[in-house]
């Protein structure tokens, strides 16, 4: 399997699309592209039908021209090198350094495909991509691009490196929504094979990834932190976002905040959750009606309702209460 490796050493995790599966995908658009071309041109005879032959072979040179090299170049453009086809086979155009294509490699392929691929009904491009160590039509070469395969068999993706321990939690206040998604990809793709690359090309290479993180992040590379090591901490840090939005949402879906409607009516909003233990008993077998005794603290303990002396002096305070006879 040959990889592909940028002008940096590194070698990214990128699968070259051989004959079998982009004879496929040009099967596909070839097949829309006719269908649209065929409705199109219906369309048009009838509605050119009183004008000279003239001016129908013009129209429809103009409307092959539209449908079957604009057409694979617009949708090439636009989706950044996936069309129809290569969508259902798990292909997509990049350039020679793994990045999108742009419009000037979308023409040339769309100009080329009409001499290999149309014109010579695919042979010229079939025998162009078994000779081609990466299977490369001409129009690829031409262009500079390559045809990669983006779904790749499970179990061969190589994880990122944790980052150091004084390092995790760090940046949780770093704001990530500003960076693209091709710089994500070239910082995993450089951290899952920094150990493969030679030591002052990796720091080179690492040292830019961290100054461009930064960049779009706003915030500098803490002082004292390796370049390496502050990539894989951020990165750890997205993905730490990334599990706890996905909980977060599983969450929200699993379950629902009480409402009023779960309380019970007749439970008054302001009554405690537990009420006071009862009084115990007196020992002396006094009931409800039966008042506690105050003690007179300046008279040995003496009941304040008992009568102070002999003579009567204090009596038992009036309670408007009359004991049965």
């Amino acid at each position: 399997m040959n990889e592909l490796v940028t002008g940096d050493a590194v070698v990214l995790g990128l699968r070259p699309a051989r004959l079998p599966s982009r004879a496929l995908a040009i099967a596909i658009d070839l097949a829309v592209l006719l269908t649209v071309f065929v409705l199109v041109s219906v369309g048009l005879a009838v509605a050119t039908v009183t004008l000279d032959d003239a001016a129908v072979a013009a129209i429809a040179v103009a409307t092959f021209l539209l449908v079957l090299v604009g057409g694979p170049v617009a949708v090439e453009t636009l989706s950044h090198g996936r069309s129809l086809g290569k969508l259902a086979c798990g292909l997509r155009v990049v350039r020679d350094d793994g990045g999108p294509i742009r419009f000037r490699h979308a023409l040339v392929r769309g100009a080329m495909g009409v001499v290999e691929i149309l014109g010579t009904f695919g042979v010229v491009g079939c025998i162009a991509s078994l000779v081609s160590a990466r299977g490369r039509r001409l129009g690829d070469v031409f262009a500079g691009t390559l045809v990669v395969r983006e779904r790749v068999p499970a179990g061969r993706g190589r994880s990122v490196p944790p980052p150091p321990p004084w390092l995790v939690g760090r940046f949780t206040q770093l704001d990530l929504s500003g960076v693209p998604d091709g710089l994500w990809l070239a910082i995993r793709q450089y951290l899952t094979r920094m150990n493969q690359l030679d030591a002052t090309v990796g720091g080179a290479l690492a040292e830019r990834l961290s100054s461009d993180l930064a960049v779009r992040t706003g915030v500098p590379v803490p002082q004292g932190v390796p370049a390496a090591a502050y990539l894989s901490a951020v990165v750890n840090e997205r993905q730490a976002r990334d599990v706890r939005r996905v909980a977060a949402a599983a969450g929200r879906e699993a379950g629902r905040p009480p409402t009023a409607a779960a309380i019970p009516v007749s439970m008054p909003m302001h009554m405690p959750m537990s009420m006071p233990a009862p009084a115990p008993v007196p020992a002396d077998g006094g009931g409800f009606g039966s008042l506690p005794t105050r003690a007179r603290p300046d008279d040995g303990g003496r009941p304040l309702d008992a009568p102070a002396d002999g003579n009567g002096a204090e009596g038992p305070a009036p309670t408007g209460f009359a004991p049965p006879a």
